[in-house]
């Protein structure tokens, strides 16, 4: 296993839990979420016991065609300084368009004009934070037509570009091969796994044969079963379990963490 270790998203409803927990070795916190001059006491009590904490953002809209909002990036900017962060990341994604934001994560177009818009504006956000800066694939429902690159050539070519490092949630791509009928071996065999920064793991659930994202259900074992194929490339940094809604108990968060570290240990 890699220097980060296991994680797990930390969330208000599971900072208790978070603290009791066994095999925890590292949290990412979306960014969002925060105030620089007034972090949550459970939260620094982690940092206080030596626990790294990454910033994660939601909201920057890199992929957007629209001017980048760098009052967002300042604010991911100074989480990072408040946090001691060795990384922060956002999403290859659009959230705003047109005075509109969609409350969503929005999948871009894999066009070249697409990636020359993102690589700017990752620059600049780069120019923004203080720390190395890191881009994680979405899970989708639809796939733009006329792509003129692959999932894993798009990233590929981001990452040369910017010299970002990537986030890789296996669970998003388990999710794009359910519903939009992509190959998670082959985007696994194009990504330049020297870039990775860590891994993002989530359950989910099938609802009218559609796939969801939803961060509020157990790991499938498929899902797993991807992250043992990723182990087979490389030894991931860091491998984080992401939960937002409906909280198990402690015993059931440290049976997924555990799995997931099974799922890695060589």
């Amino acid at each position: 296993m890699g220097e980060l270790g296991i994680g797990i998203g930390w969330r208000h409803e599971l900072d208790l839990s978070i603290a009791r927990l066994p095999g925890v070795d590292w949290v990412e916190v979306v960014a969002e979420n925060l105030h620089a001059d007034h972090l949550p006491e459970t939260l620094d009590a982690l940092r206080q016991r030596g626990m790294p904490v990454l910033p994660h953002a939601v909201s920057l809209s890199l992929g957007g065609a629209e001017p980048l909002d760098t009052g967002r990036v300042q604010h991911l900017a100074e989480i990072a300084r408040a946090l001691d962060a060795p990384l922060v990341s956002d999403h290859v994604c659009f959230v705003r368009a047109g005075g509109l934001d969609s409350g969503h994560l929005m999948p871009l177009p894999r066009t070249r004009e697409a990636l020359d818009v993102l690589v700017a504006n990752v620059r600049l956000a780069q120019s923004i934070v203080d720390v190395p800066f890191a881009l994680e694939n979405i899970a989708a429902v639809l796939d733009w037509p006329d792509a003129e690159l692959t999932e894993e050539q798009f990233l590929t070519e981001l990452t040369e570009r910017t010299d970002c490092r990537l986030i890789i949630d296996v669970a998003n791509l388990y999710a794009n091969a359910r519903n939009i009928g992509t190959d998670p071996v082959a985007f696994l065999d194009g990504i330049p796994w020297e870039r990775l920064a860590y891994v993002h793991m989530a359950g989910g659930v099938e609802r009218d044969g559609v796939y969801h994202d939803t961060h509020a259900h157990p790991v499938l074992p498929e899902v797993l079963s991807l992250l043992a194929e990723l182990r087979r490339r490389t030894d991931p940094p860091g491998v984080l379990l992401e939960r937002d809604d409906d909280y198990p108990t402690d015993d059931e968060l440290a049976a997924e963490l555990a799995a997931l570290r099974a799922a890695v240990t060589v």
